[in-house]
């Protein structure tokens, strides 16, 4: 089982070229018709024509089917399309799954997109409101007639308990929200470019669930995203340099649940966090200490540190500290609190400019970037280098 030795996708595939619409409150448009903008960035970025394509991954929790998006952006035959579910969970993997595809000869070129009207139609942050009944909906059904009926809810349980087994206050999450919006302040793309804030403004925004407040939660973002993905021989040949596929990952811990893992032997890490930082570590040969730049999945503040310790950035109950030392570049965009909310998909296209040095906040020499997906559920992870 791959889970426990290195696999050997590593180097097989790239990310050639990355595409999105503009990021907004109100898009004006289908969902549909910014996936297939985003789309058709993408392929533009890379050289390519929809002629190319021969593959589409996308989520589960999507309004745009495969087809209808092949069908709408010009593509012709598909010999390969999956979707990849647990919402923000999934981004990382749509890359892991065209890799695998590359690797495999199913797909020559296959594209990753995500797209929707997250603020101005569907508002993943509502919570839970209408649902067929499911299996998976079972577990939220312990915890819905306590109140816990939102995400921020959910995640509030595990951040409440991180802060008292490490006798912290709330304000050492705010310092994911300073860092993330200083970036975004300087970045033209970002919802909140020109708005950094300060460890000030985070302690006077107003409490969402305690110990959340306002700074430490994502935005909700109307916009779509594309990468397309092939192989490292081909990718050579394109115009742009290309990001590597050094490892991925997906994992899911014992008793996984999506968002409601209450009754783990603890709360204060994230299990499936683990599962692919082993992986990750496992396949690449590569440790934290080699990582240049890190795009780490920030829907809440406290999943951030709880993240970098998982991967051995630091130790348990030190990610504040870690992120205040300015020790590892982090979210670099801006991350989901400062540019876009996209399920985690604009992230990967942040590390993929950062190997191209085209950053807006661009790290000097980075050649390896980790990107992190949605934490809380089932998730994914990427290693991503320059190539050579």
């Amino acid at each position: 089982m791959s889970i426990r030795r290195p696999d050997t996708l590593g180097g097989k595939a790239a990310i050639v070229g990355i595409g999105a619409t503009e990021f907004s409150k109100d898009s004006g448009r289908s969902e549909l018709k910014l996936a297939v903008e985003a789309v058709g960035a993408a392929l533009d970025d890379a050289g390519l024509t929809p002629a190319d394509v021969d593959g589409l991954v996308t989520f589960t929790m999507d309004t745009s089917p495969e087809i209808t998006v092949a069908q709408a952006a010009g593509i012709g035959e598909l010999s390969f399309f999956s979707r990849v579910h647990y919402g923000g969970g999934a981004a990382c993997a749509t890359v892991q799954q065209a890799a695998l595809a590359v690797a495999s000869g199913v797909a020559e070129v296959v594209v990753c997109y995500r797209a929707f009207n997250e603020r101005s139609g569907r508002r993943f942050g509502s919570g839970v409101q209408r649902r067929e009944p499911t299996a998976e909906g079972a577990a939220l059904g312990w915890n819905l007639p306590s109140g816990l009926l939102t995400p921020a809810s959910w995640v509030a349980m595990a951040a409440q308990r991180y802060l008292h087994t490490y006798g912290l206050g709330p304000e050492v999450f705010g310092q994911v929200a300073v860092v993330d919006r200083r970036h975004a302040a300087r970045n033209p793309a970002a919802y909140f470019y020109g708005k950094p804030i300060t460890l000030a403004d985070h302690a006077a925004s107003r409490w969402i669930v305690e110990p959340l407040r306002l700074l430490d939660c994502c935005q909700e973002t109307d916009g779509g995203q594309a990468l397309v993905v092939t192989s490292v021989e081909r990718a050579r040949d394109l115009p742009r340099p290309p990001a590597v596929v050094v490892a991925a990952a997906q994992g899911a811990g014992r008793s996984q649940e999506q968002m409601t893992s209450f009754y783990r032997d603890g709360l204060t890490g994230l299990p499936e966090t683990a599962v692919v930082a082993r992986q990750l570590w496992r396949s690449s040969g590569l440790s934290a200490a080699d990582i240049d730049v890190g795009i780490l999945y920030d829907h809440f503040t406290p999943f951030v540190l709880m993240q970098l310790e998982e991967f051995g950035f630091c130790g348990p109950g030190e990610g504040g500290a870690f992120v205040a030392a300015d020790t590892l570049p982090l979210n670099t965009h801006g991350g989901q609190l400062g540019e876009a909310y996209l399920h985690g998909m604009n992230g990967i296209a942040e590390a993929v400019r950062q190997l191209r040095s085209t950053s807006v906040n661009q790290v000097p020499g980075a050649a390896r970037a980790l990107v992190t997906a949605g934490t809380g559920v089932p998730t994914s992870g990427l290693i991503l280098g320059a190539d050579g």
